[in-house]
């Protein structure tokens, strides 16, 4: 996972991912059978684990900006999962298996959880949110939100996604038709 997490799925090769694991390339391939099933194996992996998202949906919207804004501190551990995602998303397979790995785990946990319609569409509207907030407080920096208090954003967090995460009233569905 460090190869592609750190290079992205074109930056890396499979020699270079075996030397790392101290194998052959041809142990990854007797194994994997290619770059491509290794790389969809560390989605796979990577994505199952719920680091934004909460297995329970109970509170969602607050737990989930909790740990938004907490795994986003400039003093946190890398997120393996978003940096595969910034990584690797130009190219278009790489992009193709990470769709699936999100539809699969963190999207359908999103998903799952949400009561009322359109679950699917306010699943992924929550996790652009996500994502755009992990990529403007962590990666690019931006002062407001690196240096934003925790509290603060959080609450802030919370009230979007709730947006998201309460179900639709009946008067906006009515007005969606």
């Amino acid at each position: 996972m460090t190869a592609f997490t750190r290079h992205g799925y074109d930056g890396v090769g499979l020699r270079e991912i075996a030397a790392a694991a101290g194998v052959t390339a041809i142990l990854i391939n007797r194994y994997f059978g290619s770059k491509e099933a290794l790389f969809t194996e560390v989605v796979d992996i990577s994505f199952a684990q719920p680091t934004m998202v909460p297995a329970e949906p109970d509170d969602l919207a607050v737990r989930t900006a909790r740990a938004l804004v907490e795994r986003t501190a400039p003093e946190a551990d890398h997120l393996g999962p978003f940096e595969l995602l910034l990584k690797s998303a130009a190219n278009p397979r790489a992009a193709e298996i990470m769709r699936e790995g999100i539809r699969k785990h963190v999207g359908a946990r999103f998903t799952d959880a949400l009561p009322g319609a359109h679950a699917e569409e306010r699943a992924e509207l929550g996790l652009a949110l996500l994502a755009g907030t992990w990529l403007m407080r962590r990666i690019i920096g931006t002062p407001a939100l690196r240096e934003a208090d925790p509290e603060q954003l959080t609450a802030r967090v919370t009230r979007v996604l709730s947006t998201i995460t309460d179900p639709p009233s009946e008067e906006s569905e009515a007005a969606r038709a």
